[in-house]
């Protein structure tokens, strides 16, 4: 009896070694090396001089806009996202399609496009800023021109996570939640608002997490005042200008901790989605 050998038919992708070496050599290259030389340059720079630098006034005052910020930017949008994410899903009106476009247009803009044109719209002379003026809001050069700033590169992450599930929700549930006499907040609080929580939790937390690291959006709007509104990414920008390189470093450093202990909680929320729903 003849054994027939398998065929065997080559694969889309390379095979198992080239694929695992390209895929080190890019990780070793490109991640890696460049964070393990900031930590290095990091812990060179000393203990008292790191603890020195962290805890001088200008940084903590530094931290104190960005992380603030940045959380009440994340809060709003979680609410502003999942509004508007239920508005798209739900509810057909002329120039829906528009919207919707319009909802992904900080992705595609550049950020330094973006900072100047919130600093021009919310200046005392802009469109908006001269309807505020009389009733004594200041938006440009504040912090709260940087609040509207990372609300605006925010708001996409919450709608475009929260959308899908919208769009996914059996209304029989709903109506059938009517049916029985449930009010509306009650069928929102007990039905519909648990299958939409992890988009929720997962976009603010990428809201969050972009708003921290953001840049060119905020410094034509904030004013960029020690000690007022200066946002840590400046902060380290301008430690480079001036060499300081151990003090760039040390700051870069706890910025390098907040994205890895981010992505442990985006990562947490998607595993404990899954598990929820039985994937």
């Amino acid at each position: 009896m003849t054994t027939r050998r398998a065929i065997r038919y080559p694969g889309v992708l390379p095979g198992f070694v080239p694929t695992l070496g390209l895929t080190l050599s890019y990780l070793g290259l490109i991640i890696v090396i460049p964070l393990a030389a900031l930590a290095v340059r990091a812990a060179s720079f000393g203990p008292s001089a790191f603890a020195a630098t962290l805890m001088s006034q200008r940084t903590l005052a530094a931290f104190e806009v960005t992380f603030g910020l940045s959380m009440a930017a994340a809060v709003f949008n979680a609410i502003a996202g999942l509004v508007l994410a239920w508005v798209l899903a739900r509810y057909p009106f002329p120039g829906r399609r528009l919207v919707d476009a319009v909802v992904d247009l900080p992705f595609a803009l550049p950020t330094a496009v973006a900072g100047i044109t919130l600093a021009t719209l919310y200046s005392d002379t802009g469109w908006l800023g001269r309807v505020l003026a009389p009733f004594g809001l200041e938006v440009s050069y504040t912090r709260l021109g940087i609040f509207v700033a990372l609300v605006f590169i925010g708001l996409p992450f919450v709608v475009r996570a929260v959308q899908p599930l919208i769009a996914d929700l059996d209304q029989h549930e709903e109506e059938a939640a009517h049916t029985l006499g449930a009010s509306d907040f009650a069928i929102f609080r007990r039905v519909i608002f648990p299958a939409l929580l992890p988009g929720v939790l997962t976009g603010t937390a990428l809201a969050f997490a972009r708003a921290v690291g953001e840049y060119g959006s905020v410094i034509f709007i904030a004013g960029n005042m020690p000690g007022v509104s200066e946002i840590v990414p400046l902060l380290i920008v301008t430690k480079l200008e001036q060499y300081d390189y151990g003090g760039a470093a040390a700051i870069a450093m706890v910025m390098l901790v907040v994205s890895f202990a981010m992505l442990l909680v985006i990562n947490g929320v998607e595993h404990w989605a899954r598990r929820r729903h039985g994937g």
